[in-house]
């Protein structure tokens, strides 16, 4: 089976490299960007599976950054899974288009569980 390729977007380089180090001993291909105004690109360019999204990102909100997703042709159906530590922010992650949440700080298994589960039901 190919290797199921997520798109990181966090601007905490420190996270983005640990998710990276993490996903990648699971056997996913990792692509991080600290950019929001990249997600659309890298995820044609890179032909992603998958995006995990930051809620707050630099200035950016990740619900806009999902909200634009699912209205551009070429990515909305990429699943999304947004990630926070505000306690409601999975109701206004769904709302914006997320397929899943998962409140930060989160523990790896239930990430991957997490993942996993939005992979099975695209």
């Amino acid at each position: 089976m190919e290797n199921n390729k997520i798109l990181v977007v966090d601007d905490d380089s420190g996270i983005g490299e640990m998710l990276k180090t993490l996903l990648e001993y699971y056997k996913y291909t990792v692509t991080v960007t600290p950019k929001p105004e990249e997600t659309e690109r890298l995820i044609v360019e890179n032909d992603i599976d998958l995006v995990l999204l930051d809620m707050l990102i630099s200035g950016v909100n990740g619900t806009d950054v999902c909200a634009r997703l699912r209205n551009n042709e070429e990515t909305k159906d990429t699943p999304v899974l947004m990630m926070s530590a505000l306690h409601d922010a999975g109701k206004k992650c769904r709302e914006a288009g997320a397929n899943d949440f998962i409140a930060k700080p989160f523990e790896m298994e239930d990430l991957i569980a997490k993942i996993n589960e939005v992979m099975a039901n695209k």
